[in-house]
């Protein structure tokens, strides 16, 4: 028959194995698996400060300029073009790209998350047929600014058109 001081022991002692597995812990011994724990708890808040920061941080830059930022950095061969917006922006890739195709660049390399935030990053480069370069990362960063700017226009007359139609 078992103890109810074995059966708390034991109770005890696996309480303190998960502690152990949930904070990587490597200690061996309670005392350290407990200080470990209280150093992954204090990293943990940490990291949550930071990111409120972010967030707090993102939401005040999307109230002051709620228009994506647009670099645009000239490579070697071509560019790499980031936007970066808070939100999430529906048909606005389609924008971009749109552009990209009336300069006569060839999208060599892109990367784009739109789910809650919009960001896109992409290389590109001119067509090849003349060999010779005319269009610099300045005028790039209009021609897509100015898609943004389109685009904004296009989404807002949308909801307008929308708002419109549910009354």
């Amino acid at each position: 028959m078992v103890s109810r001081e074995q059966k708390r022991a034991a109770l005890l002692h696996e309480k303190l194995q998960l502690l152990r597995s949930i904070t990587n812990s490597h200690a061996l011994n309670k005392t350290s698996i407990i200080i470990d724990a209280s150093k992954y708890i204090r990293d943990l808040k940490q990291k949550v400060e930071r990111l409120n920061q972010d967030m707090a941080a993102a939401q005040t830059s999307t109230h002051q300029n709620p228009l994506p930022m647009v670099k645009v950095e000239t490579l070697e061969k071509g560019f790499l073009v980031n936007v970066v917006s808070a939100k999430s922006c529906p048909g606005l890739l389609v924008s971009i790209l749109e552009v990209f195709e009336e300069m006569g660049l060839t999208v060599m390399e892109a990367r784009v998350s739109c789910t809650d935030t919009f960001r896109f990053q992409a290389v590109g480069g001119e067509n090849e047929e003349d060999g010779e370069s005319i269009i610099d990362a300045q005028a790039v960063k209009l021609a897509v600014g100015q898609a943004i700017k389109n685009w904004s226009q296009q989404s807002t007359d949308d909801d307008d058109d929308n708002d419109d139609d549910q009354q």
